[in-house]
């Protein structure tokens, strides 16, 4: 074994659930990110796709009244409901994922 100097290493700051600690959030404020909100989803085979013609009904997999998901990047980051606001489209956020919640889908 060599004897080499040795500095002690400066590491960054980390919570208590592994992740790094961001101490100046200016430096991420305008960072663009995709928001999307997804209605349902649905499997459908090849030939059905290009059978689809204007005025066909898709079948989803949630039920009317049910809460539509608020992606970030993909990544699901809340539940909300369809509003109108001045004559536009809107989501109302009605229950936010925790970053446990996330973290836990991510590892399963």
């Amino acid at each position: 074994m060599n004897n080499l100097d040795a500095e002690k290493a400066e590491l960054e700051h980390l919570d208590s659930e592994g992740g790094q600690v961001i101490e100046n959030y200016d430096l991420i404020m305008n960072i663009p990110v995709m928001m999307s909100i997804e209605v349902g989803k649905t499997k459908i085979s090849i030939k059905d796709l290009l059978g689809l013609n204007q005025g066909s009904i898709v079948e989803l997999d949630r039920l009317a009244g049910e809460p539509m998901d608020v992606l970030v990047n993909g990544t699901l980051v809340a539940h909300g409901e369809v509003v109108v606001v001045n004559e536009k489209f809107g989501i109302r956020l009605t229950d936010i994922i925790s970053q446990q919640e996330r973290l836990e889908k991510t590892q399963a």
